[in-house]
């Protein structure tokens, strides 16, 4: 299950060899069509990627600083830096393609 990130836990959280942060809104519909994608994602995956959610309201000041102007929106972790981000909804098996790729980035 995706751990709920603060800006009190982030760099514990991502301090991984690869994390996926879904910067997500409860207001916003695409992220209720991306919830379910990533909760199977995370069942395929999780043993290789870190899962994370942060909730942009009241976190505005850390999405800025990784430049998430929309949500959702995915920020890739290497080890603790964030490598790159991918804004808006994905089908399953195209977030799969990419969760591998990322994967076979970090191996």
């Amino acid at each position: 299950m995706s751990v709920e990130i603060t800006k009190n836990n982030l760099q514990t959280e991502t301090s991984h060899k690869l994390t996926v942060i879904d910067f997500w809104a409860p207001w916003c519909g695409p992220c209720k069509i991306l919830d379910p994608i990533l909760a199977d994602l995370e069942k395929t995956y999780g043993t290789q990627i870190h899962f994370g959610r942060m909730n942009v309201d009241g976190n505005q000041a850390i999405a800025e600083q990784y430049h998430v102007l929309s949500v959702p929106s995915l920020v890739v972790f290497k080890n603790g830096k964030a490598a790159e981000k991918v804004s808006g909804v994905y089908p399953k098996e195209k977030l799969a393609k990419y969760f591998e790729k990322k994967i076979a980035e970090v191996n």
